[in-house]
């Protein structure tokens, strides 16, 4: 079989993915989380495992450096790439919000709203039609309406425990979150056959 690069995101939903790749018979016996390593191959040579930051997935799969990749949707959603979403692998689940000092949203004539994922919140709330200005925060986005730099913030939430430790209250609920599997265009044409057998087993361990 043909042999085809995923790109795997870091951080929380790494366990799971490599579970499940694991499942579907694919196994990297030198892949740990703590590595520096950033290149593996399964132990068939059938598949080549890159892990880079989950922000940069959508990237390295649209450009073509990876044939598939393994991220959440909300870094699908603030990438805005041109790629295939083809699975919902139903872990990492979480949800996008608006959340904020009250449980209610102040409008003004200007919103500014603080988030990682600028472009998500951009797109919500023009969809509204209410005018923003969005501040890039790249942790911590909590803190921007506790020190009034910020009205409200778009983030991500599981239980929602950091929103009420730090007072703020969830607005309103935006999407619902997963982690899903992505495919480049090109690849899904020239390398449609290990492509397909790729996500067969896939679907066949989530079922």
């Amino acid at each position: 079989m043909e042999s085809i690069t995923l790109a795997l995101a870091k951080g929380r939903t790494s366990k799971n993915s490599i579970s499940l790749l694991q499942m579907a018979g694919y196994h990297f016996d030198d892949f740990d989380e703590d590595t520096r390593k950033l290149v593996f191959d399964d132990h068939h040579k059938r598949m080549k495992l890159i892990s880079v930051k989950a922000v940069d997935v959508p990237t390295y799969v649209e450009k073509g450096a990876a044939d598939i990749g393994i991220v959440g949707k909300d870094n699908i959603l603030e990438a805005q790439s041109n790629i295939y979403e083809l699975l919902d692998l139903s872990f990492g689940k979480c949800k996008f919000v608006v959340a904020g000092m009250s449980k209610t949203l102040q409008y003004k004539s200007r919103l500014i709203v603080a988030s990682k994922y600028p472009v998500v919140a951009q797109n919500h709330f023009e969809a509204k039609g209410v005018p923003i200005e969005t501040i890039k925060l790249n942790g911590s986005v909590e803190l921007a309406p506790l020190i009034g730099m910020a009205d409200v913030i778009v983030d991500i939430v599981e239980t929602g425990r950091t929103l009420r430790e730090n007072g703020l209250s969830i607005i309103e609920e935006m999407d619902d979150i997963s982690t899903r599997l992505i495919v480049n265009k090109a690849s899904f044409a020239t390398k449609t056959n290990a492509i397909e057998q790729f996500i067969t087993k896939i679907k066949t361990v989530l079922e």
